[in-house]
């Protein structure tokens, strides 16, 4: 598998013993993957997207990263996603939902 030029990591919830608890998941931060995965598929983007333990950001669920910019982003949902993706596409960071500590 050749290395894409973004990986993207999507909080689950899951903890160690593989139950999900938590913020994202109760957010339905799996289906915003689904949806995230089609969104890539169809603009052609070279991206893999990988689901995540809890990522410890509890208070800024659902969360999601994107590598290797390390662009943190909190609260995400479908119109955020498409935003990222958007900026993505033209080489920068959807400032709106840029998860700053």
């Amino acid at each position: 598998m050749q290395k894409p030029e973004h990986h993207i990591f999507v909080c689950s919830s899951f903890r160690v013993n593989g139950n999900a608890k938590g913020v994202c998941q109760k957010k339905d931060s799996t289906n915003l993957i689904q949806y995230l995965e089609s969104e890539i598929t169809d603009r052609g983007l070279d991206a893999l997207v990988s689901s995540t333990g809890c990522m410890n950001l509890c208070n800024n669920g659902p969360v999601m990263m994107v590598y290797p910019d390390n662009y943190w982003y909190g609260n995400v949902d479908e119109e955020a996603i498409d935003e990222i993706l958007d900026a993505l596409e033209d080489g920068k960071l959807a400032e709106d939902y840029l998860f700053v500590s």
